[in-house]
């Protein structure tokens, strides 16, 4: 059920109507929606998997780790914590203000837009609705075509599971997602390329609508120092090769001393053997390529590339499968380091010494994540002290992106705006100040009044100003 029978002007109008009439507001609401998707994911458990296998021959494992348990997660932590999202949050105060009523008021943004990606179709669509429900906004849902089991099965429950009148669901290509962003939201969520990114902002300065970007980048792993090494190629063979690497926070490259290097390939090469068998292509747990496109894309970028194989490098067009591959001798203008790579194939550059590592990723832009593998802790707070990205994680690969008490999201390149837990109802609101004043000391008031006396001044600015070593008063 997709909104090209009612056309998208005709459901935009009755969720702005539905939102006027705020019936979104109370969380009762709320709650109610996000209990309903919670009934959504569970009732319908085998569907969804179903269909993320028919997309992207997903394993069971991966699809219920990634998107089913990520969402119900996500649900389960707004549900328990909506009530205290909700309140008023009282502020310091000075003493021209002390009798006064000041707060933040969390309010809903209006109709929002929240458009999603192929390679996480179901969690990359819900998780930031959960944080749109949660905040008391309307939204239109825009799941990703390539993904199109995914994108036909959310059309389809979600009309059924939430109300009508205040969620819908938009299906299609380019050109649908091009008339949609023609229209005026009050917040638009994307996850995507920073090409379509470029004109969804483009699109969004039209009407002036405030926007999350939800990017990617080439994630580093930089491997420098003592280590436990078979424990780290375990761990960057999961996180890399999860979702055959189609993940926008999967270790992009790795940045290691030659000696390091010459260790590691063993140890990768066991644990892949280990995960996949030494058959990955007959293995179950092994993914494939979204679409022959992409197939076509990364085999290219494989085939330009200088560096040398030194584990896998088989592919099959029909079956879009790529093997597990690692290269070596990757130099820093190869073209497996022109953009992000978003498949299995992971080059290994060599450093010298740390600072080079470290200035090698300050070169470049900012990534969604970077990851430092290292058993010497002076040699991670240098790196978490020394450069920028979305997210940073030690001795590991995605898993901060699982904790919904952490923000998630990109900086410079890689995106603007986090979600996830607090953060996604944050975004999803307008934290309104308010200030509510009584009648009384309107003979203190008239300090303020015209005709000015410089000793009014003297007074205002004693009342009104902050003192050095001097929080401010009480908040309640």
């Amino acid at each position: 059920m997709g909104v090209e029978m009612e056309g998208q002007s005709v459901v935009i109008d009755r969720l702005r109507t539905s939102f006027r009439s705020g019936v979104t507001v109370p969380e009762s609401f709320r709650l109610a929606q996000l209990e309903a998707l919670f009934s959504l994911i569970k009732e319908n458990e085998t569907q969804i998997l179903q269909a993320l296998h028919q997309d992207l021959a997903k394993p069971k494992f991966e699809a219920v780790l990634s998107e089913i348990d990520m969402v119900t997660n996500e649900l389960c932590f707004a549900i328990n914590n909506l009530r205290t999202w909700m309140q008023p949050e009282y502020v310091g105060k000075n003493l021209a203000t002390k009798l006064d009523d000041c707060f933040v008021r969390r309010e809903p943004l209006g109709v929002v837009l929240i458009i999603g990606a192929w390679n996480y179709p179901l969690q990359l669509i819900l998780l930031p609705l959960v944080g749109a429900i949660a905040a008391g906004n309307c939204a239109v849902v825009k799941p990703s075509e390539i993904s199109q089991a995914t994108e036909k099965l959310l059309a389809e429950l979600i009309p059924k599971y939430l109300s009508q009148e205040c969620y819908a669901v938009v299906c299609g290509g380019a050109e649908e997602t091009k008339t949609l962003l023609e229209h005026r939201f009050d917040h638009i969520f994307y996850t995507g390329s920073q090409v379509v990114a470029r004109s969804i902002l483009q699109a969004a300065a039209i009407h002036l609508t405030p926007v999350t970007l939800e990017l990617g980048g080439k994630c580093p792993c930089l491997i420098y120092g003592r280590l436990d090494i078979k424990a780290a190629a375990r761990r960057l063979v999961w996180a890399k090769f999860f979702n055959a690497g189609q993940s926008c926070v999967a270790p992009d490259y790795v940045l290691c001393t030659p000696l390091t290097r010459d260790a590691l390939i063993p140890a990768i090469r066991e644990a892949l053997e280990t995960f996949y068998t030494p058959q990955p292509r007959q293995c179950p747990d092994m993914g494939r390529i979204v679409t022959d496109k992409h197939w076509t894309r990364l085999t290219e970028m494989l085939k330009r590339s200088t560096g040398t194989v030194a584990i896998g490098g088989e592919s099959d067009k029909e079956e879009k499968y790529i093997e597990p591959t690692v290269l070596v001798d990757v130099k820093e203008t190869d073209s497996l380091m022109e953009e992000e790579i978003f498949g299995p194939i992971l080059p290994i550059l060599t450093i010298e010494t740390l600072e080079e590592g470290i200035d090698f990723i300050n070169r470049r832009e900012k990534p969604l994540a970077l990851y430092v593998f290292s058993d010497e802790p002076p040699v991670v707070t240098k790196v978490l002290e020394n450069s920028s990205s979305g997210g940073f994680c030690s001795n590991d690969g995605i898993v901060h992106m699982t904790l919904p008490g952490l923000p998630f999201g990109g900086v410079g390149a890689s995106g603007m705006g986090s979600y996830h837990g607090r953060w996604g109802f944050e975004t999803f609101s307008h934290r309104r100040a308010c200030m509510l004043r009584g009648w009384g000391l309107e003979r203190v008031n008239v300090l303020r009044y015209p005709p000015y006396q410089e000793s009014s001044l003297g007074w205002l600015r004693w009342a009104t100003g902050a003192k050095k070593g001097w929080a401010g008063c009480s908040v309640m």
